[in-house]
């Protein structure tokens, strides 16, 4: 009886990985970007079809598992950061740095808009030789369309830390805080963004 189940078990196993030959599970990558508060990059970001997920998180800082209390002093070296799930069968690297670009001002050092520190800085942490190089043609092809120097900065990606529950999906669960009415809506409304 017991043999009878197994065969019945490993048959039908068999007959799903037949019917699910032709389907593959798309290869997803991530991207990692810092444009100022994580609230209004994840809310751009997480608009965006072909984007999986965007998780608020901190990167680039020599502080281990940083707090939102920590990163806010300045003194721990990261900034505010999205990290970006996407399918590049959907929505390009390429594609995402455009929107990176029109975002924010990457030409304002450590600062966007009222949110001044380094924490706040503009800077594209890469996962692989492949997304440096595009970050870095995309950086130079976008120059032109500003007239001040662009200061975003372009750094391998060594660690990320998700950010505490209470920062992921800020704009979605807090659209009336006046922040969200303030800074975020305009942003969204400006990269014609629901």
């Amino acid at each position: 009886m017991m043999m009878k189940k197994l065969v019945l078990v490993t048959l039908l196993l068999c007959s799903v990985c037949v019917s699910q030959k032709g389907k593959q599970m798309p290869q997803l990558e991530e991207a990692t970007l810092g444009a100022g508060c994580f609230w209004c990059v994840e809310a751009v970001f997480e608009r965006l079809p072909g984007v999986q997920s965007v998780v608020a998180g901190y990167a680039g800082g020599t502080t281990p598992n940083p707090t939102y209390e920590q990163v806010c002093t300045d003194r721990t070296g990261h900034a505010e950061v999205a990290q970006i799930t996407f399918d590049p069968s959907k929505i390009s690297y390429e594609k995402l740095l455009e929107v990176f670009w029109e975002a924010h001002d990457p030409t304002t050092l450590n600062r966007q808009g009222a949110d001044v520190g380094t924490q706040y800085r503009s800077v594209i942490f890469y996962h692989d030789e492949k997304q440096k190089t595009a970050a870095e043609k995309s950086k130079q092809e976008v120059q032109k369309n500003f007239s001040d120097p662009i200061v975003t900065e372009i750094k391998p990606l060594t660690h990320f830390y998700k950010a505490e529950n209470y920062h992921q999906e800020y704009f979605n669960k807090n659209s009336n805080a006046p922040y969200c009415r303030l800074v975020i809506k305009p942003k969204l409304d400006k990269l014609h963004l629901k």
